[in-house]
Formats: C-alpha cells, sequence, structure tokens
C-alpha cells in the first residue's frame, strides 16, 4: 500500500519549473495529494502505470514534475479540457486560466465528489474580504484544496495552492514559485499585502462547493 502524500507547514515541496507555470504546478501538487501512486511517480519514478499523459519514465523527480506541468498545461489551456469539457483557450503565455484549473480540479486532482466554483473578489473591501477569507477556510479541507489567484491592482499574476492549516498557521499555502509551504493569514488576504512571490492583492479562487 502506497502511503498518502501530505503536505504541512514548513515543508519543502517541488518548484514549478517555469516562469508561467505556477498554475500548472498547483495543480500537479494537488493531484499528487489526492493520488498517492501519481505522487509515488513524480518523487521516486516508480508507479509507472500511475503516469498521467505522455511523460517519460526516467529523470529526476523535477525533471518528472517538470513534463507534468506541461501535461497539466495541455489540458488547461486547450479547447478541449480534463473530463473532454470544452473550455475557452488561453495562451500558454499566460498562464492557467482558472476555468481550465476548475475542470483539472474536478477530474483527477481533488476529491472525485467535489463540485469546484470560480469566485472573484478583486472589487471587494475589507468586510467582504474578510468573508470571502472565511467563506475560503470553510471550503478548503483535506481533499479539497483551492487555487487561489493573486496579483496587482490591475491583473492577476500568480497561482498558489491553499491548503487546510496545520500548526500554528490559518491557512497552508504551496508556493510553487519557492517550492514551500507557507502561512496565508486572514490580515494579509484582508489588507491586500498578501507578498505572495512578490503580488499583494487577492483576486479570485477556484474552490469546493461547501456542500458534501
Amino acid at each position: 500500500m502506497v502511503a498518502p502524500f501530505r503536505l504541512v507547514a514548513g515543508d519543502h515541496a517541488p518548484v514549478q519549473q517555469t516562469s508561467t507555470t505556477c498554475g500548472s504546478a498547483s495543480l500537479t501538487v494537488a493531484r499528487m495529494l489526492a493520488n498517492p501512486m501519481f505522487a509515488q511517480w513524480i518523487r521516486d519514478g516508480i508507479r509507472k502505470d500511475a503516469r498521467d499523459g505522455d511523460v517519460p519514465d526516467g529523470g529526476t523527480e523535477a525533471q518528472r514534475f517538470a513534463a507534468y506541468e506541461q501535461v497539466v498545461a495541455s489540458r488547461t489551456n486547450a479547447v478541449v479540457g480534463a473530463g473532454r469539457r470544452l473550455q475557452l483557450p488561453w495562451p500558454r503565455a499566460l498562464g492557467t486560466p482558472p476555468w481550465g484549473a476548475l475542470n483539472e480540479l474536478e477530474y483527477g486532482a481533488a476529491d472525485p465528489e467535489a463540485d469546484y466554483d470560480l469566485a472573484w473578489f478583486r472589487q471587494r473591501g475589507r468586510v467582504g474580504l474578510r468573508h470571502t477569507y472565511a467563506a475560503l477556510r470553510a471550503r478548503v479541507r483535506p481533499g479539497r484544496p483551492a487555487l487561489l489567484y493573486v496579483g496587482n491592482a490591475w491583473a492577476p499574476r500568480h497561482v498558489v495552492l491553499v491548503l487546510p492549516p496545520t500548526g500554528e498557521q490559518e491557512l497552508d499555502v504551496y508556493e510553487p514559485s519557492v517550492g514551500r509551504v507557507v502561512d496565508l493569514p486572514e490580515h494579509a488576504f484582508v489588507e491586500r499585502r498578501l507578498a505572495i512571490a512578490g503580488w499583494d492583492v487577492p483576486w479570485a479562487a477556484v474552490w469546493a462547493d461547501p456542500h458534501p
């Protein structure tokens, strides 16, 4: 039996392999958390039957992770996404579109029973962001992570994976640009001072429906 792959506060994790694959990296880690055999293939190169997509067997962990990032991008940014769903195509140079990420989460990168929604909250004030943060905490559960889009005042520029809190953290976040699990405190979210990969403003989330 394969042990589950877990991440807790302070853990090191794979780093995104290109400047535009933060979303793909986050979705790959989400799939590792949801599928222990897939995680074992990424980490150790074994359980080749757990591969998903046309990726090579050999190489290092970073090479397997990089190859799978491209598999994810080929689905999230295409006309036909995960689950054979039709979706709006998106240039890979602009990163991962949230609608493509939603399909990826519903088809293999999260609890198969979870339904995901997209919420935009860039224009909300402090009170609205406080309610949004509370909703994020309520929706994120084991097997049901969320993707958070962050950026500046004008556009979303980076994607992270929000996980249930461990240790003393309010919410855990896999930050793909550094490959670490860091804190997502409420005050930083509400005040738009996230300081995640140099970006401060929360823009949107792809999160699970709060109902079972």
